[in-house]
């Protein structure tokens, strides 16, 4: 006999208000992306090649957040990217590059181009004998002379363990920007800049790993990760995520419990849109698992293959058993409005994986495009024509060889501005939710539960209806 369930997209459902002593202000968005990584703002960047790389992972990770570096890139380039996220922000630098004594100034440039630095710890047989910066070449024109020659000896140090306030005191003290750090016998063993203290002083909400690192990821495949995680492992990825749109295949579970068992590392399996398949991939070794087939504003797969299941009703479905195992679950694609995102959570996801709303930001790498007077800027779905022309095809089960069949299209979006202020209106959204329904932190709102079904008027009358829009809104556009 055939059974039809029926099932819910986001616009399908509203949460039910209910009593609240919850103010928007003090709701707490932190929450567990994977294993033991925590977030300060439940959203990812979706590894897009017209979303994330790594001025959007910078960016995202600064204000709470995570981006995941797509992978239409090769291996090293995507390893490169993900090592200038780590190395953006830091406490104490554990491996600061260096340079010898006795190498030269034309070493130093092209360290410091490679870099992007600009300035050296200098070392003798692993022994701080002095530093050079820009300010120490700004003048020099010969290229031979030795760094020895021009170093600044018997720099200001830190010995031993070290502290915020210590180091700050004597960067004020002797206004230097570079604090080596080394041990009682003088040995190098890390650097502190005063880049590196500003920053954690002017983004205090920013997702920081144990060493004090922004957090990040990288997207992989069944075919190419035992390429790439050595590479990523070398830059300190945090995690991986398993980049496919079917999650529950036999390649796919191999490779999550390849990553787990060889590799030791954090991975996210997906994507699944029910109970069996967040349980095949949870126990395959997935730290967390990524749900939704098809929700994308950019994605055809629903119509190209004729499967998927709508949003809501496959986080929800997926989250109820990801929770018999202590598992988050990661709700990707289908987010619209803020209000999604509250849906999203509310439905039992623990983060939201979104691609459309960050693409016309100007961190985002899609190209600016000028159209009836406005900007815009490109957007196209992994499945699309001239994504799998660049490497996405075996996302979607392709050979190499294969002629392309989309499961997604190119596009635009209008521009948006700088992430920060867009974000504020999304996680502000999220936190008037949490409001409405009396949620004081994530799990509150995971645990909540009260939603109700509205029908196509009720969704008409949810939106802004009966008058012409004369002042665009910043979180809301139709």
């Amino acid at each position: 006999m055939l059974t039809i369930s029926e099932k819910y997209s986001y616009d399908d459902v509203l949460l039910e208000p209910a009593y609240s002593d919850v103010l928007p202000g003090n709701a707490d968005i932190r929450t567990r992306l994977a294993g033991d990584i925590y977030l300060n703002i439940p959203i990812i960047s979706a590894a897009m090649d017209t979303v994330t790389e790594e001025q959007m992972a910078v960016a995202l990770a600064l204000q709470g957040g995570a981006g995941v570096i797509h992978r239409n890139l090769s291996p090293a380039e995507q390893a490169k990217q993900v090592g200038f996220v780590k190395r953006y922000l830091n406490w104490i630098i554990e491996s600061p590059v260096t340079v010898n004594k006795g190498q030269t100034v034309h070493d130093v440039r092209k360290i410091m181009k490679q870099y992007n630095i600009s300035g050296l710890p200098v070392v003798d047989n692993g022994l701080l004998c002095g530093i050079i910066t820009g300010r120490d070449l700004r003048f020099c024109s010969d290229m031979s002379l030795k760094v020895d020659q021009l170093m600044t000896k018997d720099p200001i140090v830190e010995k031993g363990s070290t502290n915020t306030t210590s180091a700050r005191k004597k960067f004020n003290a002797h206004r230097i920007e570079k604090l080596p750090v080394v041990d009682e016998a003088g040995h190098l063993t890390g650097l502190i800049t005063v880049k590196d203290i500003e920053k954690h002083e002017n983004y205090p909400l920013a997702a920081l790993d144990k060493a004090g690192s922004l957090i990040v990821g990288a997207a992989v495949s069944p075919m190419d990760f035992e390429k790439r995680l050595p590479l990523l492992i070398d830059n300190k990825c945090d995690f991986v995520v398993l980049d496919t749109a079917h999650g529950l295949s036999r390649s796919v579970l191999k490779a999550v419990e390849s990553i787990k068992t060889k590799y030791g590392m954090t991975v996210i399996g997906g994507n699944v849109v029910n109970a069996s398949g967040t349980k095949a991939l949870i126990e395959a070794g997935s730290d967390a698992v990524k749900i939704g087939v098809g929700p994308g504003s950019i994605c055809t797969t629903r119509i190209v293959a004729g499967i998927g299941v709508p949003q809501f009703s496959a986080v929800y479905e997926s989250a109820e058993e990801a929770e018999k195992h202590n598992i988050p679950v990661i709700a990707d694609g289908g987010i619209k409005f803020s209000g999604d995102i509250t849906k999203a959570i509310g439905a039992g996801a623990s983060t939201v994986m979104i691609g459309n709303l960050l693409a016309g930001l100007k961190e985002s790498p899609g190209k600016e495009v000028l159209y009836e007077g406005r900007i815009f800027k490109q957007y196209r779905g992994m499945g699309s024509v001239g994504a799998i022309k660049d490497g996405s095809g075996d996302r979607y089960q392709m050979k190499q060889n294969d002629k392309p069949v989309p499961e997604g299209v190119e596009g635009r979006v209008p521009y948006k501005g700088e992430l920060g202020p867009y974000l504020q209106q999304l996680t502000t959204g999220l936190k008037k939710g949490m409001g409405y329904c009396g949620c004081k932190d994530i799990n509150e709102l995971r645990n909540y539960k009260k939603f109700v079904k509205i029908s196509n008027a009720g969704l008409r009358e949810s939106h802004a209806h009966d008058v012409t829009i004369v002042q665009d809104a910043p979180n809301y556009s139709v």
